[in-house]
């Protein structure tokens, strides 16, 4: 796979990156990903209790995701980049949101500003790279 070759690029990759590692946790060791999140973990589960069920979907998805932001980094397609920052500044607003009204414990907000800074990050570096010479 190819390095990226923008900062742009660079900002999906390490987004990328965490988002593969971070569902990896999930799938592997689910109760450390709880326990990241603020969640309860408990030993024994009732009976129609799905969370990890639920966990692992997630975890996938993450996994998945993080795999579209690398190859999107490595093929340097900007536009997909540019369609990424409103999204993770809606899931920014969402899951911060999901804190507020006490439905998310606390420490879940860091899943929020992951988001949102990198949203930022992300947008900072295309709107630094418009019209320079070497931005495809």
């Amino acid at each position: 796979m190819r390095l990226p070759r923008s900062l742009s690029g660079w900002t999906m990759a390490v987004f990328g990156l965490l988002a593969v590692a971070l569902g990896v946790v999930g799938l592997v060791s689910p109760d450390t990903m709880l326990a990241l999140l603020g969640f309860e973990v408990l030993r024994v589960r009732d009976p129609g209790d799905h969370t990890k069920v639920y966990l692992a979907a997630s975890s996938m998805a993450a996994v998945n995701m993080g795999v579209y932001y690398l190859l999107a980094a490595a093929a340097d397609y900007r536009p997909f980049f540019l369609w990424t920052v409103p999204f993770r500044l809606l899931t920014f607003a969402v899951f911060t949101l999901l804190v507020v009204t006490g439905a998310a414990p606390a420490r879940f907000v860091g899943v929020g500003i992951w988001e949102g800074i990198g949203a930022v990050v992300t947008g900072a570096a295309l709107w630094w790279e418009r019209g320079r010479p070497d931005a495809a």
